[in-house]
């Protein structure tokens, strides 16, 4: 049952076009999720990339999958630093910086606005946003544009079209360990 999720909420990152994406996995048994997110932590591992629970609310979990090399690059961006730190962060490795983002996820299912910095967003996009704290957009798709408006679309028509791919090549019976990309 992730494999769907992972299809409809991950394919970009699967296909090594995005660095991460965050979303909503129900779950109906502890230890079976237990179970499934320990086979595919090691599935992805083989693949350069990770999965981890930011939050457990009820009988759903909020997974976070990324491309370990991207995401670590984007995270020693200076700017990207810079944002971080000015929002409280202060972390030398990836997991250290993963962790503060997971303690920063509120309980009801909120997010803290530099999220975006963690999902590949452009840095200058995360900062319009926090800014005009979600408002005056030029346009909206995977995220809200503040600057390249016309990147940015471009940006989600390629997505769009990796998901349309990808979801055909899963409903055709392709697994989706044979769907990820290596780093």
């Amino acid at each position: 049952m992730l494999d769907e999720f992972l299809i409809r909420h991950s394919a970009p990152t699967l296909a090594g076009l995005k660095t991460a994406n965050l979303f909503w996995y129900p779950w109906k048994d502890e230890k079976e999720l237990g179970v499934v997110l320990t086979e595919w932590k090691e599935i992805f591992r083989e693949k350069g990339l990770d999965l981890r629970v930011m939050k457990i609310n009820g009988q759903r979990a909020l997974l976070y999958v990324f491309r370990i090399g991207k995401l670590d690059q984007e995270l020693k961006r200076k700017k990207t630093r810079e944002i971080l730190k000015s929002q409280g962060y202060r972390y030398e490795t990836l997991d250290e910086a993963v962790e503060i983002l997971k303690n920063r996820m509120g309980d009801n299912g909120s997010f803290p606005h530099e999220v975006g910095l963690f999902l590949g967003y452009p840095e200058d996009d995360v900062l319009g946003f926090m800014v005009n704290q979600g408002k005056n957009c030029k346009c909206c798709g995977c995220w809200k544009v503040y600057c390249d408006e016309c990147s940015a679309m471009k940006t989600f028509c390629k997505y769009k079209k990796c998901e349309e791919v990808y979801q055909r090549l899963f409903l055709a019976g392709k697994p989706v360990r044979q769907l990820i990309v290596a780093a």
